[in-house]
């Protein structure tokens, strides 16, 4: 099969590998869509891979193919979303149901192959059925739209909360797209780029609504949207320095801070910053991943019924959709932030 390989730090090859074999509790999946995730460019090329060669991509979706032994066969020829992580089913986190939080996991694109291929191996528990119409792209994006609905739900903001939004990447457009598809009226996005603006107010954020940091004054924009008093609820969905102190400094007594974006370096929190997190009774909290349970209450189903009735459409977020044998030009534009862009998305169907 065809499949991009990190075969050294800096070096991601297009090459033919051996068809991976299944099994008895995995199936073999035909990969019909693949997004490349923010985090997928470290990891090719910045030493972030755990062992070389790798093959990268845990957003993706396609086809079962083949069935291990153990696996019921009617599994065979039905379109699935994966959810990547690879939980050890022994710790006591798994025994509580909370398998994101895994103390011994696995993860498909990065502790071992994952998507960025024609085909994969997977565990058949960590499949999740979809409608023969299924759309390849949306099913694909499902992984992150679980992470921003994972963060969304354990805040669980009240109707009434004032919402801002630090990062309009990927996650932080979820996470917006899900807040108002949820209903919540006071929902301000905090971004740096004309594209993310045009996207928000695609999702349907009013234009008022989105404040650009490059040419504004953040905390004073906030401070006009909250009446003074600061939001109630506050997403980092950025994982910067600076975005997590101006998330601190804009804070409602008693709001609710959600670190959601992975660190690009050390954090570090002033003294009079620390000071807001005592003096203002701040709850600072932070998400990891998504629940994937089976149970119809889980993550991947509120999202997945969603889709079902057409309520979200995460096809507005996708920027480049490109044929398979030229995704490397989309990891090389990540990389290089050459061009503007959201979503990039692989097709192999």
């Amino acid at each position: 099969m065809k499949a991009y390989v990190v075969t050294e730090n800096q070096k991601l090859e297009y090459i033919d590998v051996k068809d991976p074999s299944i099994k008895d509790d995995e199936v073999l999946i035909g990969v019909m869509s693949t997004g490349i995730c923010g985090s997928d460019i470290p990891r090719i090329y910045n030493g972030g891979a755990y062992f070389y060669p790798l093959i990268c991509g845990h957003e993706f979706s396609g086809v079962v193919r083949e069935c291990g032994k153990d696996v019921d066969p009617a599994l065979k020829g039905k379109r699935v979303g994966v959810f990547p992580l690879l939980p050890c089913h022994r710790c006591d986190q798994c025994l509580k149901g909370k398998f994101e939080l895994c103390r011994k996991y696995g993860y498909l694109g990065s502790r071992q192959d994952g998507g960025f291929a024609q085909f994969v191996a997977v565990p058949a528990w960590n499949v999740l059925e979809l409608p023969d119409d299924a759309d390849c792209d949306a099913s694909a994006m499902m992984e992150p739209m679980c992470v921003a609905v994972h963060a969304m739900r354990r805040v669980d903001p009240a109707k009434d909360d004032k919402i801002v939004v630090f990062g309009a990447g990927t996650i932080g457009l979820f996470l917006t797209m899900f807040l108002l598809e949820a209903g919540y009226e006071n929902v301000f996005v905090v971004g740096n780029k004309e594209l993310q603006r045009q996207k928000a107010i695609e999702l349907g954020l009013g234009a008022d609504d989105f404040c650009d940091s490059r040419s504004v004054d953040v905390s004073e924009w906030i401070s006009g949207k909250t009446d003074s008093a600061g939001a109630n609820v506050l997403f980092e969905c950025v994982g910067r320095n600076d975005t997590v102190n101006q998330c601190l400094q804009n804070a409602a007594y008693e709001a609710k801070v959600m670190f959601v974006g992975n660190p690009a370096s050390d954090m570090n929190i002033s003294k009079a910053d620390h000071w807001l997190i005592l003096r203002r009774q701040l709850t600072v909290t932070g998400t990891w991943n998504s629940s994937f349970t089976h149970s119809d209450d889980d993550d991947w189903h509120y999202v997945l019924k969603r889709l079902n009735a057409g309520r979200i459409d995460p096809g507005v977020l996708i920027t480049h959709r490109l044929p398979f044998e030229e995704l490397g030009s989309g990891f090389e534009m990540m990389r290089d932030k050459s061009e503007e862009f959201v979503k990039v998305m692989g097709d192999l169907s």
